[in-house]
């Protein structure tokens, strides 16, 4: 039972041999199809590009310190306003982005914010995916009364319009950083938690979990073994292309005054929302948005391109 060659050397080093072509024969299936699925990415512009995109966003991120010094961020504001005769400086040498009223520098704001939306979005969408997850298993897989339980819990988060529950909690809590990962993370985990249901549902019906129940396998081993990999595909694509979404969630909520205080937060919502005034007065002052705002968008684009790649790659049925 369970497709184990029999093994007929007796010596140890035999059973040892033939013990390991056992299980490089169980690997081999699945081998074969990560090495088609790498050569499938590869092939694929759109996720290459996308990931292209993600790489240097990733850089950005991390060598900020190095791109940006802190000496060319905001300092006091007040004393900068007194400084600074109020008016915004376009693009120019020391300055490639041009400057806010407050003398903040828009490259300055920028590479600082990358860091900012890459810890949102991935902060976000990995505590979603481990909440979602588990509640996803737990619904999926015994049914019944859990299953409608957690259910209808989700039920709840889903009848109340995201954007307006995420703004009620940033109300709630007080804007900041942390605030609005929460308010995130609240909104978030129940796309996950249907997607992994449904998954469990199909999985749970199919014999090789049938037979690992009769056999007596721990049902923590037929969820760790059997039901939860089937889920990764999909939570794959699922959660890469949620990373641009988090973020221009963020974007959205921080431009209308709803995650952050102070004006001088490196967010790059907050600095569309300090740039769109002067736009909106003078549209000659295009710079103070129009960086933040491609930085924004090419953000989203990398995600979304990625995750489009991944499921072209990841799901069989389009792949062939």
């Amino acid at each position: 039972m369970g497709g184990t060659a029999e093994v007929r050397v007796v010596t140890p080093e035999g059973i040892l041999v033939s013990g390991v072509s056992t299980f490089l024969d169980r690997l081999r299936p699945q081998l074969k199809e990560s090495l088609r699925a790498f050569y499938s990415f590869r092939k694929s512009p759109i996720a290459m590009f996308g990931l292209v995109i993600i790489l240097a966003f990733l850089f950005i991120a991390l060598f900020a310190p190095l791109l940006a010094p802190p000496e060319a961020g905001p300092k006091n504001v007040f004393e900068m306003r007194f400084n600074v005769a109020e008016e915004y400086f376009p693009p120019r040498e020391g300055h490639p982005f041009g400057q806010t009223y407050i003398g903040m520098d828009i490259y300055y704001g920028v590479v600082w914010g990358s860091r900012i939306s890459m810890r949102i979005g991935l902060e976000v969408v990995i505590i979603s995916l481990i909440i979602g997850s588990l509640t996803g298993l737990g619904a999926g897989y015994y049914g019944r009364w859990i299953d409608e339980a957690l259910m209808r819990v989700t039920d709840v988060f889903f009848g109340v319009p995201s954007l307006i529950l995420a703004m009620a909690i940033i109300i709630s809590l007080g804007p900041s950083l942390e605030n609005l990962v929460l308010a995130l993370v609240i909104v978030g985990w129940p796309s996950y938690a249907r997607l992994v249901r449904g998954v469990a549902l199909t999985v749970k019906t199919t014999l090789y979990v049938e037979a690992a129940r009769a056999s007596g396998t721990p049902t923590w081993r037929i969820l760790l073994r059997h039901v939860f990999p089937n889920t990764l595909s999909p939570l794959l694509v699922q959660s890469t292309l949620d990373v641009g979404s988090v973020v221009l969630t963020a974007a959205g909520l921080s431009f209308i005054g709803f995650s952050f205080a102070g004006i001088t937060t490196t967010e790059w919502g907050q600095m569309v929302q300090l740039g769109q005034r002067a736009f909106g007065a003078n549209t000659a002052i295009w710079w103070p948005v129009v960086f933040p705002g491609l930085f924004i968008f090419l953000f989203v684009l990398g995600f979304n391109m990625l995750g489009d790649g991944l499921r072209d790659v990841l799901d069989p049925r389009l792949r062939r």
